[in-house]
């Protein structure tokens, strides 16, 4: 039987965890990645995997051609030249376009106990080559709040928890909630959050850490943490519209 993890990171534990997600064994069925469905090729050009040794560990967008957005803790401790971003392709066992890490920042706030400003940038040492199935994602010049707001979520997550690593990329709806009950999902939470929850059995799990939420063409959010996996609690997103002012400051964009 399994005991629940607490509001310690849901997908945070990359760091802590990452042995085990990136060393995690593929899966060769398509089945759903708690409550999502495969992509299709080229559907989400935008997203990349981030690998450590050949093992995927966290998901990442790209926001130009030198500069990936993701967690600050899938990146948190590591070697500026320690990780390989993979675009282009919606599997894990072939295809895509590999870029070699040059430098890693982290958001200078960012703290591993409250899991807070967990975001971070990535420069590649060469400029990516976009196709059509390569291409940035638009960042937020407002805020998001709206309404029953709906996003999609994309990521190589574990199917279950535990689970094992789909080979091929997932994909899912996600409701936001409302601000004020994501800030009563814990103390963790801050104004510079996004809540989604879905029911039970829909939602973010490990590997998913650091992948882009999108609504409407735009990423509003980047996976954090939550309770894994998909067990009727919040997802927890960091707010990318909070920290729009510090990645054009260090990317340029």
């Amino acid at each position: 039987m399994l005991r629940p993890i607490s509001a310690v990171s849901l997908l945070a534990l990359s760091t802590i965890l990452s042995s085990t997600v990136a060393t995690a064994d593929v899966e060769d069925d398509t089945t759903k990645i708690v409550g999502g469905t495969s992509a299709k090729d080229g559907q989400f050009p935008y997203q990349v995997s981030l690998r450590s040794k050949n093992r995927h560990f966290c998901g990442g967008s790209i926001i130009n051609e030198r500069w990936i957005l993701t967690a600050a803790h899938c990146l948190y401790g590591s070697n500026n030249d320690s990780v390989t971003v993979v675009a282009g392709t919606t599997t894990l066992d072939n295809g895509g376009d590999s870029y070699q890490s040059l430098r890693l920042i982290c958001h200078p706030s960012y703290s591993q106990i409250l899991i807070r400003n967990d975001i971070g940038l990535i420069e590649v040492e060469k400029p990516i080559l976009f196709t059509d199935k390569v291409q940035p994602v638009a960042l937020p010049i407002e805020d998001s709040d709206k309404p029953d707001q709906t996003a999609v979520l994309s990521g190589w997550g574990t199917t279950s928890y535990p689970g094992k690593t789909p080979n091929e990329l997932q994909h899912i709806t996600l409701s936001v909630i409302d601000q004020n009950e994501c800030l009563n999902t814990s103390f963790r939470v801050t104004k510079s959050n996004i809540c989604t929850l879905n029911k039970m059995g829909e939602g973010a799990c490990h590997g998913d850490s650091g992948g882009p939420l999108v609504s409407e063409k735009v990423q509003i959010g980047i996976v954090s943490w939550g309770t894994p996996c998909a067990k009727g609690k919040p997802d927890v997103f960091t707010r990318v519209f909070s920290y729009v002012d510090w990645i054009a400051n260090n990317t340029n964009v």
